[in-house]
């Protein structure tokens, strides 16, 4: 399987969703991304809401402790996070039943621990010895499963079903044809006023058919180009005939430019963790480079474990940090370059406090994202009225492929997930770094890694001091970043610098080492490494080698 089914769980505080949430751990079909209780435990952590309450014998699974849980009634924000869902909620029957069917008419697969849905004749009753066959009623779950074969994948594609309303759509002047349960209430009312179903109302229904069996017939089609013949063996991740599809959420004013035309689509399924799942809680419409340059920010913003704030101009990192809190991390980020703040997108990965606000109204942002705001940090910034505030979930989820239009074509990679810990790092030198040199490296990599190339940053105790990016020449981009710290009044001297890539000649590495910088953090892989090395030792400099690049055009 070559990703795993995105899992939520709902009532996932109480004992049997702790049961669900420890026999999910390191599980190799289903990866729990999605937990979701009542109001009272909703905008805290799992870790939080559970507190001392967690029963199992096995301890609480890290993957879970960080995931902010969700307000179970808020059943459409849940449903757009996940594959299918666990239901463990504990309400009265008729609750149940409620909450589960309102789950079933997003289209969500539910799979119930209660007895709510027992005796309700389309919900099957699957008993694993006797039955197991009823859970794999969906061709994603069919050809999803690891042990599935070309026979049972063909033998599962619906013939009738796709074919009977593909006709009836056709023939929507004389025919009401419904693909989602979302539009049985809207059509039921539609005959009660009325005593039948509009024209428009008919035609509507009928463009919903045809972009259901489309995304139907994609997913047969992405399965059976992605392998040679028959042989699932050789399945890839980039079938013959690629077809995706998306739903578009709004039309924009203008695109990049004001003379161009623009739109925002999402998957059908967004994961917890992208961009595309947001709401938005305050201010004007997003415009296309908000949604562009906040997806660069929160990408960057999400990669650190510590509190973090990463200030975004123009799709580059103009200013990153960590910190005890968001107030810290923001006010450090801040210094890197106040100018090229200004008018920039604030992302943050932890609550944004009162004092953090305080200290973010006193310039103009477009955007602030982040997983949660404090009441007392809304209270002072929605007073700006045209400041837009995000919130999004945290998560690990990543797109399972990057995609760059060009002229008649399209570039398909994997995400760029690589990650490098303090074991991955070689010391080239002969002298070793610091316990505070391999902290501020370790930073420098991962906010490197969102910076356009060809990419030199300076840090220094969880900060960046000045970013070189975009440039044609690496020499230039040490010297804009080197230019940078000193026009923000910020010393270089003991400073850790990144590059993106190998130095293919000792100039970039010059203007470092005059600069300040102390230490180095780089791929290597240059046919003159030995070279680069020497002229570090030269000037009592630390290097660290990582093999891998970062380079991003």
């Amino acid at each position: 399987m070559s990703e795993k089914l995105r899992v939520g769980i709902l009532g996932a505080t109480g004992m049997v969703g702790q049961r669900f949430i420890s026999l999910l751990e390191n599980h190799p079909w289903f990866e729990v991304v999605t937990v979701a209780a009542s109001p009272r435990s909703a905008g805290k952590t799992y870790e939080e809401a559970v507190g001392g309450r967690w029963k199992m014998d096995t301890p609480m699974p890290e993957g879970v402790k960080n995931l902010v849980v969700m307000n179970v009634n808020e059943v459409e924000k849940v449903a757009a996070t996940v594959d299918f869902v666990f239901s463990a909620v504990d309400m009265s029957k008729e609750e149940i039943k409620k909450i589960e069917e309102e789950y079933a008419k997003t289209e969500t697969p539910v799979v119930s621990n209660n007895s709510a849905h027992r005796w309700t004749p389309d919900v099957p009753m699957v008993v694993p010895e006797i039955n197991p066959e009823a859970a794999f009623n969906h061709p994603r779950n069919i050809i999803a499963n690891p042990n599935c074969t070309f026979e049972n994948a063909i033998e599962n594609i619906d013939i009738g079903g796709p074919t009977m309303i593909r006709a009836a759509a056709k023939n929507h002047e004389s025919v009401t044809v419904i693909v989602s349960p979302g539009d049985y209430r809207k059509v039921i009312e539609e005959i009660k006023e009325k005593g039948n179903v509009s024209p428009e109302t008919r035609l509507e229904l009928a463009k919903k058919v045809f972009v259901h069996t489309a995304h139907y017939d994609a997913m047969i089609s992405n399965y059976l180009t992605s392998m040679k013949g028959n042989d699932v063996s050789t399945r890839t991740k980039f079938p013959e005939s690629l077809t995706r599809q998306w739903v578009k959420v709004q039309d924009m004013r203008y695109g990049e430019n004001p003379h161009q035309e623009a739109a925002f689509y999402r998957e059908r399924n967004v994961a917890p963790g992208l961009l595309a799942g947001y709401h938005q809680l305050h201010g004007k419409e997003l415009s296309y480079n908000n949604i562009a340059d906040s997806d660069a920010a929160w990408e960057a913003v999400r990669s650190f474990d510590s509190p973090a704030c990463v200030i975004i101009k123009h799709a580059n990192p103009c200013g990153a940090a960590i910190g005890m809190n968001s107030e810290e991390a923001y006010t450090k980020a801040f210094k890197c370059d106040p100018t090229s703040a200004f008018g920039g997108i604030i992302a943050f990965n932890c609550e944004v406090s009162k004092e953090a606000a305080e200290k973010i109204a006193k310039q103009f942002a477009e955007v602030i994202i982040a997983p949660e705001f404090s009441q007392g940090a809304l209270d002072i910034l929605l007073q700006k009225k045209n400041l837009r505030l995000l919130t999004v979930a945290m998560g690990h989820a990543r797109n399972d492929l990057d995609m760059k239009r060009i002229g008649g074509g399209l570039l398909v990679q994997t995400p760029d997930t690589q990650c490098v810990s303090e074991k991955d790092l070689k010391v080239v030198t002969k002298l070793a770094p610091t316990s505070a040199q391999i902290s501020d490296m370790m930073f420098a990599w991962k906010i490197a890694k969102f910076i356009k190339s060809n990419t030199i940053v300076f840090v220094r105790d969880g900060m960046t001091l000045g970013v070189g990016a975009g440039q044609m020449s690496r020499v230039d981009s040490a010297r804009i970043a080197a230019i940078k710290a000193k026009e923000a009044g910020l010393s270089l001297e003991g400073s850790v610098a990144a590059s993106d890539a190998f130095f293919p000649f000792r100039d970039g590495l010059d203007v470092i080492i005059d600069a300040g910088a102390t230490a180095v953090i780089q791929p290597g892989g240059s046919i003159r490494d030995d070279h680069v090395i020497e002229t570090c030792n030269k000037y009592g400099m630390v290097m660290s080698f990582t093999g891998i690049r970062l380079f991003h055009h």
